[in-house]
């Protein structure tokens, strides 16, 4: 099960040892060396799983790890990858957003055992779900997330968004939303897409920078990031 991870580590002999050994276990890998870096990274590509070391300058690992989970939710699963291997330290990284937490020295069997059972989990777990840029919907409570805010949606709301994420990217007509979302042929003149959107706008995009419904002048709607 190859993955795309992230491996943040101040240490740059070890960093370059553990990407060898990920590498090896056909995982693509991105490195960088402190937490700042780490977060510039995240907020530019996403990745199938995170490792973090603590201890590292500007922004330490449980930091990150923090940030990661304020901003994008549980989106991929978090290993904490440290010398620091006290229950303390250990509680402290699960509490910070970390799904585990593995002890320097390590064997690289055991570290690739924990990414493949994370990796299955999560799969699990998102099977249900739509992402588009940090939005998060499950398909199974039609709740929606975006960052570390919770949405709550009425059936049809809940409905227009699913349509949007399983088509994003695609210019979608008012027409086309009309007769796919509300299942009917109504009067073209009808202003019901336009004050559902409005409704999903101030839901979802109204309170971030990054807006995800953007308007195709004379044509309707596209979700994108």
């Amino acid at each position: 099960m190859m993955a795309k991870i992230l491996l943040v580590e101040d240490e740059i002999n070890i960093a370059s040892f553990i990407e060898r050994g990920l590498k090896e276990f056909g995982h693509t890998v991105t490195v960088c060396h402190d937490g700042n870096a780490g977060w510039k990274i995240l907020q530019d590509e996403p990745f199938d799983l995170l490792i973090l070391d603590i201890i590292m300058p500007k922004i330490n690992g449980l930091e990150l790890c923090r940030l990661y989970r304020q901003t994008f939710g549980y989106q991929s699963p978090v290993i904490m990858l440290t010398a620091l291997g006290t229950t303390e330290d250990i509680v402290k990284g699960l509490d910070a957003g970390a799904d585990d937490y593995l002890v320097k020295p390590f064997s690289f069997q055991e570290l690739e055992a924990r990414i493949k059972a994370l990796l299955r989990r999560n799969k699990e777990v998102t099977s249900n779900l739509l992402t588009c840029d940090n939005l998060i919907l499950d398909c199974n409570t039609r709740r929606a997330k975006r960052g570390n805010i919770d949405i709550d949606l009425t059936v049809k709301e809940y409905r227009l968004l699913e349509y949007f994420m399983t088509h994003q990217g695609v210019a979608l007509s008012r027409i086309t939303l009309l007769k796919d979302v509300w299942d009917k042929n109504f009067d073209t003149n009808t202003n019901i897409v336009d004050v559902y959107v409005n409704y999903l706008r101030v839901k979802i995009d109204r309170d971030f920078d990054k807006k995800l419904i953007h308007t195709v002048v004379g044509l309707g709607y596209i979700m994108n990031t």
